[in-house]
């Protein structure tokens, strides 16, 4: 009698509810024998119009069988509800991924450290876009025929689909590949050919998305350094080659790899079988790789303010040494125009008096109400405040409001809630959030090193009648006398448009240290980070700061904001990701009774405070 060998994984399915409460499918594999130590798995990312179920053999032929595996089903695809191809947008598809890893962290106990990433072609651009925005600690991504750049073979196809679009927002258009495209093997091809689930729409909306994000994502890939594999098909009739190789050049990860897979199609783990197995060895090599070396301590991201892609593009703005010559004299062209129209426009004016980074030119901002002089300023104004940085600006507003008002709504009603907001400008984000929260004891400190933003917000907390406890304090967010240890710790602490526009860690640090110290022991941080920025040029060469100076910005990647804010002992939570992915807004919870090492030496931790009595 022979004796079966159990399977090394136990399958199973579930579901799980994404940022939008929409529950989507997904597949998971239990190992039979998990390895040592903590618990490690692998994360799958199908390619568009698949789905979970195209992933069952590729668990099996990577051969981890220690490793726990998962795949969801994407919105619009496979058993996950939606127009078959839709979803709101290409951002809601990465959002729902970080839902799907934060969903596998709390329900295996999976920490996010522990996960790697195997993702192919669209796959590829949602981890891309994830490691991006989101910056997961994740221990590495394998990507596969990433989808950068989608071969529509049609002369302006992205034009006319985006004309498309404006005539009709639902506009969805049927895929011109076809199996003989995607792979070498007969048998996967008629796989492929008979699977129900695979979906042949997609949503033009999506695929403008897609490309638009992939594009930015590609730009500033420099804000990337998690360990990547890639993998090329040298015949990829879907895909071009070329975005990939850029992607990976331009990539920070100290681990990275680069391989081309010879005389394959787009479809590389599904390929024939000399293509596969290279595939497939490549990836196993890289993943033991991966696990077997650690994360980089948090440390290495206190130096990225001088030792960084974005330091050095700070310096050559700094110098003058930034942008060609045909770029320079177009920004020298609209400045002087700033310079003799500017004037007109009433939100330009404000910028040029008192610097287009302060606070009255942000509450400008938020009030979104075009106005000027001699009938043209305010055409001019009404594009000026429609820049893709006010618009964001805007949703950043939105979504820190949604954000601290869901903190609000889960404190518990029968306790005081005690909010700081340690540069609060005009008051508006908080003080608005406040007039839908009147029946709740909420104490409210606003501080802010103008008295003039101070004496705003005063007058804007009378005209919205907040029958709140509000205190106004004129103090530098940067100091540590600031931040008193005696004080009654705070349950909410906000710190919103300030760190991105000072490049010096050490003071960025300075100012985490000072919060901590008077954040309660499972308080929560409620952060903003500009992780990049599509005109930092135009901006550098024709807009002045609150001192007058041109105004420089170095993006902090999300990575090294997070890195920061962990470093005192907050743990991020989630954050929201803005237009473009400009700017984001992240919430974090205080875990640790002091800051970590690695504060600036001027600054030792202060004793913890004691925690208030409610």
């Amino acid at each position: 009698m022979t004796l079966l060998s159990p399977a090394p994984w136990q399958p199973f399915e579930s579901g799980f509810d994404s940022f939008d409460q929409t529950r989507l499918f997904y597949r998971g594999w239990r190992p039979a024998q998990a390895a040592e130590g903590k618990p490690q798995a692998l994360v799958f990312l199908h390619r568009g119009h698949e789905h979970s179920g195209r992933i069952a053999p590729l668990v099996a032929q990577f051969g981890c069988t220690g490793h726990w595996a998962f795949a969801c089903d994407a919105r619009g695809h496979g058993h996950s509800p939606g127009a078959r191809g839709d979803a709101p947008s290409f951002g809601a598809m990465v959002q729902d991924f970080e839902s799907f890893v934060r969903h596998l962290q709390a329900t295996y106990g999976i920490a996010a450290e522990d996960m790697l990433i195997v993702a192919n072609s669209v796959g590829a651009v949602i981890a891309a876009t994830w490691l991006h925005d989101y910056a997961p600690r994740v221990r590495g991504v394998v990507m596969a025929a990433a989808a950068f750049d989608i071969n529509l073979y049609v002369p302006l196809a992205k034009p006319a689909l985006r004309l498309g679009l404006r005539l009709n927002p639902g506009l969805n258009i049927t895929s011109y590949i076809r199996s003989g495209m995607l792979t070498h093997s007969r048998e996967q091809a008629l796989a492929y050919d008979a699977d129900p689930l695979v979906t042949r729409n997609i949503s033009a909306r999506v695929l403008i998305d897609l490309a638009d994000t992939a594009a930015r994502v590609v730009a500033d890939a420099q804000a990337i350094d998690t360990p990547i594999l890639m993998l090329v098909a040298d015949k990829d009739y879907v895909v071009k080659p070329g975005p990939q190789r850029l992607f990976f050049d331009r990539l920070a990860s100290k681990l990275k790899r680069y391989q081309v897979i010879d005389n394959c199609h787009h479809a590389i783990f599904y390929e024939a079988a000399p293509q596969a197995r290279a595939a497939l060895q490549a990836s196993q090599a890289f993943i033991a790789e991966c696990f077997a070396q650690p994360l980089p301590p948090l440390a290495v991201y206190l130096a990225a303010d001088t030792s960084s892609p974005s330091a050095a593009m700070l310096r050559a703005m700094q110098q003058d040494q930034a942008g060609t010559p045909l770029e320079n004299a177009w920004y020298g062209l609209q400045k002087n125009l700033l310079g003799r129209l500017g004037h007109l426009s009433d939100g330009m004016a404000i910028g040029q008096a008192q610097g287009f980074d302060s606070g009255a030119s942000l509450d400008y901002v938020y009030k979104n109400q075009a106005g000027g002089r001699m009938g043209i300023g305010k055409g001019i104004d009404r594009g000026y405040l429609d820049a893709i940085g006010w618009r964001g600006i805007r949703q950043r507003k939105a979504q820190l409001q949604q954000l601290l008002g869901e903190l609000i709504a889960r404190h518990p009603a029968d306790r005081p809630l005690r909010i700081l907001d340690v540069a609060a400008g005009g008051g508006r984000y908080v003080l608005e959030t406040l007039k839908r929260f009147q029946s709740r004891h909420i104490e409210v400190t606003l501080r802010d090193i103008d008295a003039a933003n101070l004496a705003q917000a005063q007058q804007l907390a009378m005209d919205l009648g907040l029958a709140n406890h509000i205190a106004f304090q004129r103090r530098d967010a940067f100091d540590p006398a600031s931040y008193p240890a005696d004080e009654v710790p705070y349950d909410i602490v906000v710190v919103s448009g300030l760190y991105e526009l000072f490049s010096d860690n050490a003071r960025v640090l300075a100012s985490l240290a000072g919060i901590a110290r008077q954040l309660r022991p499972g308080g929560h941080l409620v952060y903003t980070g500009q992780p990049w920025h599509p005109q930092l040029l135009l901006i550098a060469k024709t807009l002045n700061n609150h001192l007058g100076q041109p105004w420089r910005m170095r993006p902090r990647p999300q990575a090294e904001m997070d890195a920061l804010v962990a470093s005192v002992g907050c743990e991020k939570l989630a954050s929201a990701i803005g237009l473009a992915g400009i700017f984001t807004v992240s919430v974090a919870r205080r875990v640790a009774t002091r800051p970590e090492a690695g504060l600036p030496a001027s600054m030792p931790a202060a004793p913890e405070p004691a925690t208030a009595t409610h």
